[in-house]
């Protein structure tokens, strides 16, 4: 039970699901109106004092009633309370625009914002009680809030850039023409929406700069592993004279801007006749991998058990078989992670292709679609070669993020 003077006028619960309704309401009301904006191309905005006394009213609501209503009944009772609220407030309008312009899209809008108005509030307040909050449970309350909100906010500076960039390279020239801002998609075109791809495809050689991508990027990892792996272990395992000074300066170099490095890079490779060379490119790309690469395994490698290697080497082993069949089986996690790393650098990089490639028939994926950038190639090829270039990466980053998560986190404790 808690004492008068332990009770502070910003603890009482009711006031705190309030704020944290209303700050809510307002984010999830603009998140569902910028979607509808762009789904629908209409000009939307949202009902921001409605949005705020909404979200207020029904956090309060489930604080309250939590405990009476459980799960879906929850739920959908406060989701009922916001779209009645919401009803009579905006006379039956949830949107500034009419509702004989995009009916069912605002329905399901409307819907929609209710829900992820109502469910996640329902999740923020579940360690709630009713009443004065002590310190413990004060604190709990803000950080769900910041966790959801977190969440949303990288969820839209990602996904709506995304949106724009796929709904634009689905575009026609005239449509974008027309309207810009206008990122709904047409059906009817069937197969033809895809035309900028096919164009990619057919006149610009996308087929060959992913050829050239993924081959310069697998080539990096090959070389980077075979570099890094004896670097790493020996910093990890040997006892020799500036062990401790080359393991606190391996991210020295990664450290240093590549835009430092670029002209002397550019001159140093010119004089070599390296530039304009897949050759001079796989020479420079492993010399950014390499540092962080290090970095990554000699964590790993510290984390071993040393008796495992020990026990090789009084077995007749050699130093180098031990690595061999003793250290890299177990440590098959951090590499994974660590050529998934550095195969996603590989690909991704843009200022060293851009600037030592010349020869479109060697160009990598990025600097392909830079190519893209002018005023005499349409808009929509531009964000068609940029959805190329970002798909395949994000693919292979979502279905092997098990793998790099354990590789990071494998080796931590001892």
């Amino acid at each position: 039970m808690m004492t008068a003077s332990e009770k502070r006028w910003y603890r009482q619960a009711d006031l705190v699901a309030a704020v944290i309704g209303a700050g809510w309401g307002i984010s999830a009301a603009i998140t569902v109106t910028v979607a509808l904006a762009l789904m629908t191309g209409a000009g939307v905005a949202p009902y921001v004092w409605i949005s705020l006394l909404a979200g207020a009213v029904c956090a309060v609501y489930v604080l309250r009633m939590q405990h009476r209503l459980e799960g879906t009944s929850l739920v959908v009772s406060a989701t009922t309370v916001y779209l009645l609220i919401f009803m009579v407030l905006t006379l039956g309008t949830p949107f500034t625009i009419s509702l004989a312009e995009h009916t069912s899209s605002q329905a399901v809008a409307f819907v929609v914002m209710a829900l992820f108005t109502v469910w996640p509030l329902s999740r923020m307040l579940v360690e709630t009680p009713e009443g004065w909050l002590d310190r413990h449970e004060f604190e709990s309350a803000i950080i769900n809030f910041m966790y959801w909100f977190g969440y949303l906010f990288f969820i839209i500076i990602v996904a709506v850039p995304f949106y724009v960039m796929v709904m634009t390279s689905l575009k026609s020239q005239q449509a974008l023409l027309a309207n810009p801002l206008d990122f709904s998609l047409d059906l009817d075109k069937g197969l033809g929406l895809f035309r900028s791809y096919v164009e990619l495809f057919e006149q610009f050689n996308f087929g060959e700069y992913l050829l050239t991508s993924f081959s310069v990027s697998v080539a990096t990892v090959i070389v980077t592993l075979l570099f890094s792996v004896p670097g790493a272990y020996a910093v990890a395992r040997l006892r020799f004279r500036g062990q401790a000074a080359m393991s606190r300066s391996i991210l020295l170099i990664y450290m240093v801007p590549m835009i430092v490095l670029a002209l002397p890079i550019y001159i140093g490779f010119s004089m070599l006749g390296l530039r304009n060379s897949l050759f001079g490119i796989l020479l420079i790309y492993p010399v950014t991998t390499i540092p962080v690469a290090l970095y990554m395994l000699q964590g790993y490698f510290r984390g071993l058990p040393a008796e495992v290697e020990e026990a090789g080497l009084m077995d007749g082993l050699s130093r180098l078989k031990v690595i061999l069949k003793i250290t890299l089986p177990l440590s098959l996690p951090a590499m994974a992670s660590v050529s998934l790393y550095v195969f996603m650098i590989a690909w991704n990089e843009f200022l060293l292709a851009f600037m030592l490639l010349d020869d479109p028939s060697k160009f990598t994926l990025t600097r392909g679609v830079a190519m893209l950038n002018s005023s005499e190639i349409p808009r929509q090829h531009l964000m068609a070669g940029a959805v190329i270039a970002t798909v395949p990466i994000m693919m292979i980053f979502l279905g092997l993020e098990r793998f790099m998560v354990k590789g990071l986190t494998a080796g931590s404790v001892k």
